[in-house]
């Protein structure tokens, strides 16, 4: 176990869990290494830690939870990069952002592939006009 100090306080991780990301994030290139922090509140929100600067944290989610037709299937260069064939799995997540009016969106265009099977990353473009960077949570109708 090895152990970094956040604002989340102390954490003991074993780093044969840390998510690994081989060309960061967008903008981020320097931090490739993450631990998943579940939520206590058994919510559809979660944190990823970063192990490579410890006071870096980013709220991510599965957009289906809010989109429920969001699709990204990677390509074949993008899983070169995970280290999957056609048959393995994929995880799609996102960004989660909120405002200082405490709007909260979502980051369509930005998302976050994972392979569970190798712990490998990306975070990838999609270019789809329908999405954007700052996409507002769908309005709940009764």
């Amino acid at each position: 176990m090895t152990t970094i100090q956040t604002r989340f306080g102390e954490i003991k991780y074993d780093p044969s869990h840390i998510l690994h990301f081989p060309e960061g994030l967008i903008g981020l290139q320097r931090l490739k290494n993450f631990l998943v922090m579940p939520n206590p509140k058994k919510g559809p929100l979660f944190w990823i830690q970063s192990v490579d600067d410890p006071s870096f944290a980013v709220v991510v989610t599965d957009p289906t939870h809010f989109f429920l037709d969001y699709r990204v299937i990677p390509d074949a260069d993008e899983r070169k990069v995970l280290g999957i064939s056609d048959e393995d799995e994929c995880f799609v997540l996102v960004i989660v952002s909120i405002s200082a009016q405490k709007e909260i969106t979502l980051n369509l265009q930005g998302p976050l592939l994972y392979s569970p099977a190798t712990n490998q990353a990306m975070q990838v473009i999609v270019e789809d006009p329908r999405y954007s960077t700052r996409m507002p949570l769908p309005e709940i109708r009764p």
